[in-house]
């Protein structure tokens, strides 16, 4: 099992010029951040809408790639969020490397059914019993039983990010459901949601990923945090301990880190102001990787930044 030394952190900044772009971070201890290049976006996307948010970083075990994928969205364009919703793109943008420091694409990948408003907030995760990656989105909906259209996830299966199985329904609620995460820990999967309505994240865990087979864990904090979005998850490097990040939209007070001994338990501890920074730049819905050393001096070196605390 590789080791792991630091952490990077994928992300946009916001609906400001240049801001619905990719944005690089790094970390030593998973809780102080340190802005790369600058500050300023590592890859833009000029193809699609011109703007990409939600961004998602992963390692392809099948090929030793990494793969950035992300919405294809430009608030800041002026369309507007209704039309965002009902009637924005239906393609997810993806780039991939070899190092983490050269990156080809952007790439458009058409996944949405046709009938689905939007393509929000794709990520994935790795099936290691079919050897693929379950990739998954939210999509504005509107069923035959339906009154109003309502987001929903729908996912699609690939191994090279560049071929993708039709669309199937995979998760839906009574209520909006948008911003779902998956990962495994220990012998569960573990799967966090942003209820669209409510404006506060639900958890659920399942031994594998069947679209049926999940079930709710009780988490009095998750149900009482209102206003958050963007749920980020990984382990800390140095402890069995976990961290969940949600973005506090409804503040505009930027990413919020919750910590957990277990997520089975449903029981997280809200960080204090004094426990983190999350660096110059307010850091908008994205997502976290686990970084070897020579994986963390080489982003450090490439972008700016040093490669020590």
């Amino acid at each position: 099992m590789q080791k792991y030394t630091g952490y990077l952190f994928v992300h946009f900044t916001g609906e400001q010029p240049g801001g619905e772009q990719i944005y690089f971070s790094l970390s030593r201890d998973g809780m102080h951040w340190k802005d790369l290049n600058a500050g300023k976006p590592v890859l833009v996307s000029q193809i699609g809408e011109k703007g990409v948010r939600d961004p998602f970083i992963l390692r392809n075990p099948l090929n030793g790639k990494y793969v950035i994928i992300a919405t294809d969205l430009r608030i800041e364009a002026g369309k507007g969020w209704d039309v965002a919703q009902h009637a924005g793109s239906r393609s997810l943008i993806v780039w991939q490397s070899e190092n983490m420091t050269d990156w080809e694409g952007p790439e458009s990948h058409e996944v949405g059914i046709p009938q689905a408003g939007c393509v929000w907030a794709p990520e994935a995760i790795f099936d290691e019993e079919n050897q693929e990656f379950l990739v998954f989105w939210a999509s504005m909906v509107k069923e035959e039983t339906d009154e109003e259209p309502r987001q929903r996830i729908y996912a699609s299966r690939t191994r090279d990010f560049h071929s993708f199985t039709p669309a199937q329904k995979y998760q839906e609620g009574k209520n909006h459901i948008i911003d779902t995460t998956i990962l495994k820990a220990g012998d569960y999967y573990y799967r966090f949601a942003k209820d669209e309505t409510v404006k506060n994240i639900r958890l659920d865990r399942s031994r594998s990923l069947d679209k049926d087979s999940f079930e709710p864990v009780a988490s009095p904090v998750l149900d009482t945090l209102l206003g958050v979005e963007g749920p980020a998850a990984f382990r800390f490097n140095d402890r069995k301990q976990w961290c969940l990040m949600v973005d506090r939209f409804a503040e505009d007070a930027g990413y919020l880190p919750l910590l957990s001994d277990g997520f089975e338990s449903g029981v997280f501890r809200i960080a204090q102001d004094g426990e983190y920074d999350m660096g110059e730049t307010k850091k908008r819905h994205g997502s976290i990787l686990n970084l070897t050393e020579e994986e963390y001096q080489a982003l450090a070196e490439k972008y700016g930044a040093d490669g020590g605390r």
